[in-house]
């Protein structure tokens, strides 16, 4: 590993490697930390101990806008939760947790690392041959189908979310984003958005665990190409399966798509499944009714406009906004084709 810098944002030395050496067991000093996830996402670092185990500390970023999406409390829970019980989902094995903040600034966690392929782009998925990139896509919809079908309370995560009215709640929650920190007019928003509030479906299926975030780079492929465990988990609630399943096919991305969620995704290579298998293979698993996929396409696009916009007023404070290299009127014109594709489906 190459050697840490003389500092690194969000952890205090040497108040971390005391509390790790009192807290993980077998953890021998000393530690080098390498910070592998930051942005707008929850600080990640990779460290090593004096015997070359590696594993992973978690914990919120010094600003954030949504206290929810950085809740290292809840995202320990639903890990330990996972990993105690048969769920048939791979997640890493959770050693230690910290709720007191002074220690290092914030709660943090302390995990196993798990080595493996993380598809973030076209580059990290060059290599995969068309029945290897099956083989991902088919454990991908099967480990999502797997979480969908738990019973949250029989695993230990009740009270994590309230079973009905998951879109109703998206919905408040992200019309509230946006209007806490108005930056422009955007009356497309607010249209599509009593649309969808007027047009929501059924939930026809018991509610399970909704990952929020469920794609590809938040996963780790083993050497099989096979999924051996889903990360960020910071997201999840208990929530309507269908709605869930089609916000991680927003990310799915396929030659000849002329707008991406992902700048540069892996599933746009040739050798992937188009959406309409993995859809399929989705419908296959759980035989669950994906017959209302314009509406819940159309509110994964509207979703996504919301959370841009929110990059866009961060940006425009001079805030780094979570989006990488991202540029005020960049993100501004991504809000606006994300609305008009929500409304081509909707209104």
């Amino acid at each position: 590993m190459a050697a840490e810098p003389e500092a690194l944002r969000g952890l205090e030395r040497p108040r971390i490697d005391e509390w790790l050496l009192a807290h993980v067991s077998g953890a021998q000093p000393p530690f080098t930390f390498q910070l592998i996830a930051a942005g707008g996402s929850n600080l990640t670092y990779r460290f090593e101990d004096a015997r070359g185990v590696v594993r992973v500390l978690r914990r919120p970023p010094a600003k954030s806008g949504l206290a929810t999406a950085h809740d290292m409390q809840r995202e320990w829970r639903v890990l330990r939760a996972l990993g105690e019980h048969p769920t048939g989902v791979p997640v890493p094995r959770v050693l230690a947790s910290c709720e007191d903040e002074s220690v290092t600034g914030a709660q943090f966690y302390v995990m196993d690392f798990v080595e493996g392929l993380i598809l973030r782009d076209a580059a990290s998925a060059s290599a995969l041959d068309a029945d290897a990139a099956r083989t991902a896509m088919e454990s991908l919809v099967a480990t999502q189908a797997a979480f969908h079908a738990l019973d949250p309370a029989a695993i230990g995560l009740e009270g994590l979310g309230r079973p009905g009215g998951y879109v109703q709640r998206q919905l408040a929650r992200w019309m509230k984003q946006v209007q806490a920190a108005p930056v422009r007019e955007l009356p497309l928003l607010g249209r599509i958005h009593d649309a969808l509030l007027h047009n929501i479906p059924a939930e026809t299926q018991r509610a399970g665990l909704a990952h929020g975030d469920y794609r590809f780079d938040n996963t780790v492929l083993g050497a099989d190409h096979r999924l051996c465990a889903v990360l960020d988990w910071e997201l999840c609630t208990v929530g309507d399966p269908v709605a869930d399943f089609f916000w991680s096919l927003l990310y799915w991305a396929e030659p000849g798509d002329d707008l991406c969620v992902l700048p540069d995704p892996p599933t746009r290579l040739p050798q992937f499944p188009r959406r309409s298998d993995v859809e399929a293979h989705y419908a296959q698993i759980t035989g669950f009714d994906l017959s209302q996929r314009d509406f819940y396409t159309g509110f994964g696009w509207w979703k996504q406009a919301c959370i841009v916009e929110g990059v866009y007023a961060r940006l425009l404070k001079g805030a780094g906004g979570g989006m990488r290299g991202a540029v005020p009127e960049k993100a501004a014109e991504l809000v606006e084709r994300y609305l008009d594709r929500a409304a081509s489906l909707l209104l």
